[in-house]
This record gives structure tokens, C-alpha cells and sequence, in this order.
């Protein structure tokens, strides 16, 4: 499906502007650091970020538990961090965020990043702590899609993040309501707070809005893309998890989130938040108008397909189906709780005990990045 250009008044980005530029490169664990800076650089970081100010890492934790493919990796990471300093930017923080299936304190500890932000100093902040993170009522400059017609009573947004660059650390990764997951849906748990879930129906023109936001907050934006193992079928949690020796770079989120939908094997365009976006003028969804660097994946297609799990399916019946017209009811009182503990439930005490805890065993053990994932110390 082709999405139409939105109803808005302007165009964000110039027509006529530059092709952007999205860098992927082949790697492998020996040289995987090296590499990540090196896709960095093709990238064009340094142009990306505004030298001086403080840059925030926002990592992706998906899920709490180590499931390849569903989380930034301890090597991307520590890659970034290194590439940055590089470039002078040394005043780093990571900030964490909390959703209804994730524990941002044990997806942390799990994922092995605690001994990485120890090792180069790199303090973290909640911004679901009061204490850490101050949220503050936000106007935006430009017309929204949707966020202001969901969130009536106002926009709020985490101060914190005014004024700094920012780093997006997403995975190439299949999703369940968006078809693929990347650098724009990684902005959804910074940018939004503990009533995120309001946007679900709506999570296209959602992440265009955000996108939109980041471009006026933030001094500069740059995402690194793991790809090393890509996470296949119903993400961004229950995948197949495949290796792909790949790590993509950019400074336009649309153009790096189309390039690995496409490596993924779908149309970018046919891709709703990829479109609307590059429709808004937000960055460029379209492979054709994108300069690849690194290795030529013109004629790369891995083949992926989503799929659905049980929890999907319910999402699906209360969010686009019959059920959507009454989701104040399910998602804005009490009952709420019912599909938190269900989603809890279903993750936490079905696949990863029986099931995908399983496959995490088996990556570390036969996997070239399970071994170098297991050779990462833990707390």
C-alpha cells in the first residue's frame, strides 16, 4: 500500500537537498569495534552532531532478557562510545526507559552494558524516575499528525533531552505493528511517557511526530544499527534470529530505517511510518534517492516475513480491529493492568522459560556473536 501525502501545511526537508547518506558494512567479532567506527565515519557523524554539547545513547532494550537480535548489543555500544570520543564527544550519557514488558534495571544487567558504561565512565538516567528526568509540557513549532489529538491535555516530553545530540542504538528487526523497528520507533520509549500505549492505533503517524520533535529538540541525531544477528518473524521480542554480519549507520532516520527494511526484503515505501515520513519532508524513505556506502546491497532481499504471535493477535482485535473504538476503556482505566500482567505473563513466564531462552542458549554456544556476546563480562 502507498500512503498519500499527509495534510499538513509544509514540507520539513527542502526537495532539492542532498542525498542522504546511510553506511553498511560487513563485519565480523574480530573487528566489529573498528568497524562500527568506520561505518561512523562514511556516515558522517562528525557533520551530524554538534561538537560541544552533551549527546544522549539511547540504547534498545526490547526485552529484558538477551534474545538475539531484540536489543542493542554490548559490542554496538561499546563501538559508538569509542567512535564518539573520537570525535571529541565526551561528554556521553545513556538514558534508560521502562515499558510494560521490559525492566530496564535487570535488560541492562542481562544485556551486559553495566560493565561498558563503568569502564568509560558513562553515567545513566531513568527517565522514569522522577529524581533523574523532569518531564515538561512541550509546544511543538510545526503541525503535529496525531500526538496532540491523542495527548489533549498536552505533550510532554523529558527536559533532559532538549538542547543534545542524540544516538539511536537500534537492531535490524521485524515488528509485529510496523513492520520493521529501527531508528525512528527508538525514539517511542524516550520520548514518550508510562501512557505510550494511548498512540498504539495510530503508531505510524506516531513515530512521524516524534521524528518531527527530535528535529526540534535535539542539536543533532545519528543512529548505529546492529545487524550482526537480525531478528526475523513476529518482533520486536518472539523472532528467528539470523546472522547477517552487518552494521548501518546514518544521520537521516528514514533513510537508515528504509535501507534496512530493504535489506530485510520489504518496500520501504510500502512501509506506513517510512512513507508518511518521507512524504513530511522528515528524511528520505525512498532506496532510489539514498547513497549507499560500504558494501553494494542493491540487489539484497534476506527475505523476512512478521507473522503473528498470541499477543499480536490480541493487539490486533483492541487496537486495529472491532475492539479499537473502546480502548479508552481498556487502556485508560484499570483494566489496563489485565493486559500488562497478560503480556508480562506471556513473555516472561511462557517463551523465554520454554521456549527462547532456549535459542539464546544455543546462539552463545554455535553463534561467532553468541560467543562474543558471552565473552563480555556480567556484573
Amino acid at each position: 500500500m502507498k500512503y498519500p501525502e499527509p495534510k499538513s501545511p509544509t514540507r520539513i526537508r527542502d526537495i532539492a537537498a542532498p542525498k542522504p547518506i546511510v553506511a553498511v558494512v560487513e563485519t565480523r567479532p574480530e573487528t566489529i569495534l573498528d568497524d562500527i567506527q568506520k561505518a561512523m565515519e562514511m556516515a558522517g557523524v562528525e557533520q551530524a552532531l554538534t561538537p560541544g554539547k552533551p549527546t544522549i545513547l539511547k540504547d534498545n532494550i526490547s526485552w529484558h532478557f538477551p534474545f538475539p537480535g531484540a536489543n542493542t548489543t554490548p559490542w554496538q555500544l561499546e563501538g559508538t562510545i569509542l567512535g564518539l570520543r573520537t570525535y571529541g564527544h565526551r561528554d556521553l550519557v545513556c538514558v534508560q526507559n521502562q515499558t510494560v514488558v521490559t525492566d530496564a534495571f535487570k535488560g541492562e544487567d542481562l544485556n551486559k552494558y553495566r560493565p561498558i558504561f563503568a569502564r568509560y565512565d558513562v553515567p545513566v538516567l531513568f527517565n522514569f524516575k522522577p529524581e533523574d528526568i523532569r518531564w515538561i509540557p512541550y509546544s511543538p513549532r510545526h503541525s503535529l499528525l496525531v500526538l496532540d489529538q491523542i495527548y489533549p491535555e498536552g505533550i510532554y516530553l523529558p527536559e533532559f533531552f532538549l538542547g543534545k545530540n542524540i544516538v539511536h542504538l537500534p537492531t535490524v528487526k521485524c515488528h509485529i505493528y510496523t513492520t520493521t523497528t529501527g531508528a525512528m520507533k527508538n525514539a517511542f520509549g524516550g520520548l514518550l511517557n508510562i501512557h505510550r500505549h494511548y498512540t498504539h492505533t495510530w503508531i505510524h503517524e506516531t513515530l512521524v511526530d516524534l521524528l518531527l520533535i527530535q528535529r526540534e529538540i535535539h542539536s543533532g541525531i545519528f543512529a548505529v544499527m546492529d545487524g550482526t544477528t537480525a531478528g526475523n518473524g513476529p518482533g520486536p521480542r518472539t523472532m528467528y534470529p539470523e546472522t547477517k554480519n552487518v552494521i548501518l549507520a546514518g544521520a537521516d532516520q528514514v533513510a537508515i530505517d528504509a535501507v534496512a527494511a530493504k535489506l530485510m526484503g520489504f518496500d520501504p515505501m510500502s512501509i506506513g511510518y517510512i512513507a508518511l515520513a518521507h512524504a513530511r519532508g522528515l528524511g528520505c524513505g525512498d532506496p532510489r534517492s539514498i547513497e549507499v556506502r560500504g558494501i553494494d546491497v542493491s540487489t539484497t532481499n534476506w527475505r523476512f516475513s512478521v507473522g503473528d504471535n498470541s499477543a499480536s493477535r490480541i493487539g490486533d482485535i483492541l487496537w486495529y480491529g472491532p475492539l479499537k473504538h473502546l480502548q479508552h476503556l481498556f487502556f485508560r482505566t484499570p483494566l489496563v493492568h489485565l493486559f500488562v500482567f497478560g503480556s508480562e505473563f506471556y513473555h516472561d513466564y511462557y517463551r523465554w522459560p520454554l521456549k527462547d531462552r532456549r535459542i539464546f542458549r544455543r546462539w552463545t554456544k554455535e553463534s561467532q556473536w553468541g560467543r562474543l556476546f558471552d565473552s563480555y563480562p556480567s556484573i
